[in-house]
């Protein structure tokens, strides 16, 4: 975990692909982020919009907008892709403060590993809490639920989809 960020969560399974065809997968922010434009209880019903710039969230420096509402709220965030090795390695993080509910600014990645005929996938994201007060509180009741239930999808989606 890096030393700018309090928390940590991860998920990992063995995916039955090659790392280029995992990694393909996961570096379509849509899809790695589908869960996210999905209603769901985590989300309390909300969604959120994805939108990339023309690279696509495919280059170091690419741009990753999500926005959305809950509760009334408006939510935004914005990243930016920090590391990108095809087909092992990807990292992305917030770029200024993010407006988000339970967790503040993260950076967030994904690694894979070749193992026999699977690859093992590695989904990570290190954070902190929101600085709002309100925000604040209810991330330490709710963040960690929050940060593991997104990497655990992130690792479900892709082995799912192989």
């Amino acid at each position: 975990m890096s030393p700018l960020f309090r928390f940590h969560r991860e998920a990992a399974a063995a995916i039955a692909a090659s790392p280029q065809a995992v990694f393909a997968f996961l570096d379509d922010h849509r899809r790695l982020t589908a869960h996210m434009e999905k209603p769901s209880l985590m989300t309390a019903g909300a969604t959120m919009k994805i939108e990339t710039d023309s690279q696509q969230g495919q280059a170091v420096g690419s741009l990753i907008r999500m926005n959305g509402r809950i509760l009334g709220i408006s939510l935004c965030v914005e990243e930016t892709v920090s590391e990108y090795r095809p087909p092992f390695r990807k990292t992305w993080e917030t770029r200024g403060e993010p407006r988000l509910l339970v967790i503040g600014g993260y950076r967030m990645g994904f690694e894979l590993t070749p193992k026999a005929s699977k690859t093992h996938l590695r989904v990570w994201i290190d954070y902190n809490l929101p600085s709002g007060i309100p925000e604040r509180w209810l991330g330490r009741i709710l963040g960690d639920a929050y940060a593991n239930w997104c990497v655990t999808r992130m690792v479900r989606d892709a082995a799912r989809a192989f």
